[in-house]
């Protein structure tokens, strides 16, 4: 019984990348899911550093974005020499590289931890944002580096030209590398990362070095960020140098911290939820990468631990079966925190449009349907009003909710 419940989640996992396709089938759809599925690689990969060994590196996407160079110079001389080697293995070519780069960056940056290690990160991301402008010849300049997939030779009779072949290639890969970087997180190793974070003076005096428990880990999680930019290059079939930039590296890490990096399945979470929100808000308001500040914002205010944080402390009292008791007042709450959200979107949007788009489209602006004003009095103050309604709600039903948890829990200590 132990090994089906063991066996389960990744069961799933695998019916779940199977099968998703096959309900949501639109081109759209499956191209999200392709990119969930890197970015959950990627996100996964940079919680190998920040979650489990607590390193924060502001330059992750060097080697998400050189491993994509490299693996979309590997598709063009497949093509160039007519090498035998199909598009699948491709990937491999990205891990290596990421591998190889981690080797070298990490020998100097891993040399020392904290916020020395994350300004040395910082430092090495820029140098190669700039060299990525620099050296024409291998990053391609401003317009990038593109490839051909389709000219690949074939594999087992599919040549990777419609997107569901190509999403099934990256989600076999993607598959793998979460149950190998799991499976890295219950070895000795991974346990000493854990150690190595918590406390790297007893790590030291038990024999371990935490140089080097921190450079080995630093290089796995280049090889898995590599693998993540590999299949980035497959997909897209062109790199350019944004993926090598300083927004790269952010947004890796806003998919990591609000999901929640103390726990293994939170970058999951955050990949699907924030590379969802990229492809989706982008289509819906220009002021889309403001709403990403202001998430990773309020989730370093008041959810540290992220949204897989938030999920697990109901945990106890859902295996006590009392999570019954948290319902009313979480419905209570829905409706202020709607009236301060909806609010709140209002301001934004009606601040955007007359910051932005005034000058051109005039003051008309239209939200959720409505015609409104964004120079009208009454406009900011519907949008002011009903964001202070919202605040004011819920000062009022927060007690509420803190007794429910406090009859919750000690219902199930009471029980225990």
């Amino acid at each position: 019984m132990t090994m089906l419940n063991r066996a389960l989640p990744w069961v799933l996992l695998a019916l779940a990348f199977a099968l998703l396709p096959k309900i949501l089938t639109s081109n759209t759809a499956i191209t999200m899911l392709a990119m969930m599925s890197i970015n959950i690689v990627f996100a996964l990969s940079y919680n190998v550093l920040l979650g489990q060994t607590g390193l924060l590196s502001f330059g992750h996407a060097v080697y998400y974005g050189l491993a994509g160079f490299f693996a979309i110079h590997a598709m063009n001389t497949v093509v160039r020499q007519g090498l035998g080697v199909p598009l699948p293995f491709i990937p491999i070519v990205g891990g290596a590289a990421g591998l190889f780069f981690a080797f070298i960056f990490g020998w100097v940056s891993t040399r020392r931890a904290g916020t020395v290690f994350s300004m040395i990160s910082l430092g090495l991301g820029e140098l190669v944002a700039a060299s990525s402008l620099i050296l024409r010849g291998f990053f391609g300049g401003e317009e990038g580096v593109t490839a051909n997939r389709t000219k690949l030779p074939s594999f087992l009779g599919h040549k990777f030209g419609p997107q569901i072949e190509v999403y099934y290639l990256i989600a076999f890969w993607a598959f793998v590398c979460i149950v190998l970087m799991y499976a890295l997180t219950r070895t000795p190793f991974g346990r000493m990362c854990n150690a190595v974070r918590e406390n790297p003076e007893r790590a030291e005096f038990v024999g371990y070095s935490t140089q080097r428990v921190r450079f080995i880990s630093f290089c796995l999680s280049g090889f898995f960020a590599g693998v993540a930019g590999a299949l980035a290059a497959i997909n897209f079939e062109i790199m350019n140098a944004q993926s090598v930039g300083a927004a790269q590296s952010g947004s890796v890490l806003l998919m990591t911290y609000a999901g929640g990096a103390g726990y293994f399945f939170g970058p999951i979470i955050g990949a699907i939820i924030i590379t969802w929100l990229q492809i989706t808000l982008s289509d819906v308001t220009g002021a889309w990468m403001l709403y990403f500040g202001l998430l990773f914002i309020l989730v370093v205010m008041f959810s540290p631990g992220g949204i897989a944080g938030w999920l697990m402390l109901h945990q106890p009292v859902w295996r006590a079966g009392r999570l019954g008791k948290l319902a009313p007042s979480y419905a209570l709450a829905a409706a202020p925190m709607a009236m301060m959200l909806l609010g709140a979107i209002m301001i934004i949007e009606a601040a955007h449009h007359q910051l932005v788009k005034a000058a051109g489209d005039g003051p008309a602006m239209h939200f959720l349907g409505l015609s409104l004003n964004s120079n009208s009095p009454l406009t900011w103050a519907v949008a002011i009003g009903l964001f202070a309604l919202g605040v004011f709600g819920l000062r009022l039903v927060w007690p509420r909710i803190s007794d429910a948890w406090g009859a919750a829990l000690a219902n199930d200590k009471a029980g225990a």
